[in-house]
């Protein structure tokens, strides 16, 4: 094998390959429709793994399989299976009883942890997600199905009592609301794929969900399951083209939900398809440029290992990254110090590798677009103060750290989604309050010091601007109980363990008078179980 041109921090040994076998599959043609798993024919994509190795001269990243392109007809096709599953409402999924739901639920958990292994390698070639990061994410998706399924025993349980107000009694429960389409996003192809599948069918939502286009594979292990689980119609996987696929599914005004993790032009494209927009109820997680306030006070043996991990975990496409970092003039010098010096020990290599936390980027226009970032950048004054910062190789990009940065340069106001850390240094603290305030996005900041006279007007400040403030910590996500949302732009709904729950239902309650008659009516109904929603069973 040749070995790369020499290159100051992407060492040749780097692209050797390591004689890991490369995990080919033609599974990536199967679907899931109205409990069929069918095999497409028709055309296809190449998914060629992120990862590239040295190879004749040059180097190549090795083809994993062929992937689905679906046609607008199966898209549709998927959609009528939901419909069939809803039926106007009286279908089995949606009026079955919780408890029948959990216990498919359930099932299915049993059955994903059988898979850990084949969706965590795929994973790694897919996405080149690290092998540590990749089993994270596996294992908090299961976790996630299990709170979730002990949150809605609890809100069962508080559900199970009738209300009697004045010279009425109720019974108030959550109902689903109908065929929902569920889009997940690449960077979490699995877990977040999942935090809004998961919530909306344990409320009794038959689901649609679209594949991410990077990570399709990694979800096809997990088709049998869905299948055998559930009933025919309430899960449907689909992949494709969004615009093949997804606008007539949206255009055609039959799902009720969309639930979206992604950027904010796309949600805006797809809610304006939509013909009656206001019906169409919106779970959107999107776009986020979260700034991380290092304050005079700071302390840089807890910010440093922070701020590293908070800007370059997964690369840095996180949402929840940190994207640009103001730096209080009196410790500027010594935090970029200590920052490079920080960055240059971080180990890049592949996935599988121990240590390794630098690895190639997901999508292969990537580089070419945060390479367009820097020279913007450094066509206004800023440098990359860093060695080797922003050198490209195939998907590989170093990470870069940007210095001094203003409001002149597009990383200034776009989220990079990518290893390009913006650093700008600030005097008064009016000057970070004003990018919070004229950013259109509000997600979260981390904010790095332990003046409470500083902190406390900040945190004030800082918590109408964006949904959540870290305290010496990076911005994050978890744990899942926690909400997780954000202002402007950035969200629309709330997405933690409980408010997902409820954002894929809505409240419905059957009520009446307090007369004997009537009285005696609910006592008959819930006696000989007639009603599945009307009921005071105890879930344990």
């Amino acid at each position: 094998m040749a070995q790369d041109p020499p290159r100051p921090h992407l060492r040749p040994s780097f692209w050797q390959s390591d004689g890991r076998a490369v995990p080919k599959t033609d599974d990536g043609l199967r679907y899931l429709i109205g409990g069929e798993i069918r095999t497409w024919t028709g055309e296809t994509q190449e998914i060629r793994s992120c990862l590239a190795f040295a190879w004749n001269e040059g180097f190549v990243r090795p083809v994993l399989g062929p992937g689905a392109m679906l046609d607008a007809d199966e898209a549709m096709a998927a959609l009528e299976a939901a419909e069939r599953a809803w039926d106007e409402g009286k279908g089995e999924w949606p009026t079955t009883t919780v408890a029948k739901r959990i216990e498919a639920m359930e099932a299915f958990v049993e059955r994903m942890v059988a898979v850990r292994e084949t969706v965590v390698e795929r994973m790694m070639w897919e996405i080149g997600k690290t092998q540590a990061d990749s089993y994270g994410e596996f294992d908090r998706t299961v976790q996630y199905i299990r709170d979730t399924i002990h949150e809605l025993k609890d809100m069962e349980r508080a559900s199970a009592r009738f209300a009697v107000e004045k010279n009425a009694f109720a019974q108030i429960r959550r109902s689903p609301f109908g065929p929902t389409l569920c889009m997940g996003p690449f960077n979490y192809p699995l877990n977040e794929t999942f935090a809004t599948l998961i919530p909306a069918v344990l409320m009794g939502n038959p689901v649609v969900s679209k594949l991410p286009r990077f990570g399709q594979l990694l979800n096809i292990p997990l088709l049998e399951a869905f299948r055998d689980c559930f009933p025919p119609g309430v899960v449907n996987i689909i992949a494709g083209k969004g615009t093949d696929i997804v606008t007539p599914i949206v255009r055609s005004g039959r799902v009720s939900m969309l639930a979206f993790i992604g950027n904010s032009r796309t949600a805006d494209i797809l809610k304006s398809q939509h013909p009656q927009p206001h019906r169409l109820r919106s779970v959107l997680s999107l776009d986020a440029k979260n700034p991380g306030i290092v304050l005079e006070d700071a302390d840089l043996d807890v910010t440093i290992p922070q701020v590293l991990a908070g800007a370059l975990s997964f690369n840095g496409q996180r949402c929840t990254a940190l994207k640009m970092l103001f730096v209080h003039r009196s410790r500027r010098a010594e935090f970029l110090d200590r920052l490079c010096a920080a960055l240059d020990d971080l180990k890049a290599g592949f996935p599988w590798q121990k240590g390794v936390r630098l690895t190639p980027v997901a999508d292969p226009k990537a580089p070419e677009f945060l390479r367009d970032l820097i020279a913007d950048a450094r066509s206004f004054g800023a440098e990359v103060v860093n060695p080797g910062g922003g050198e490209v190789v195939e998907n590989f990009v170093h990470p870069a750290v940007l210095y001094p940065v203003d409001d002149r340069m597009k990383v200034y106001h776009v989220e990079q989604f990518g290893p390009v850390i913006p650093v700008r240094e600030f005097e008064r603290i009016e000057e970070v309050m004003r990018y919070a305030l004229e950013s259109q996005f509000g997600q979260q900041v981390s904010l790095f010091g332990y003046d409470p006279a500083v902190l406390g007007p900040l945190i004030d400040h800082m918590v109408n601007q964006v949904s959540r403030v870290n305290l010496n910590t990076q911005c994050q996500r978890g744990p899942d109980t926690f909400p997780f949302t954000g202002r402007k732009a950035s969200a629309e709904g709330t997405l933690s363990v409980r408010d997902a729950l409820k954002r894929f239902s809505i409240r419905s309650l059957v009520a009446t008078d307090y007369s004997p008659r009537n009285r005696d009516l609910v006592n008959d109904i819930v006696a000989s179980r007639t009603s599945n929603f009307l009921s005071t069973d105890f879930l344990f």
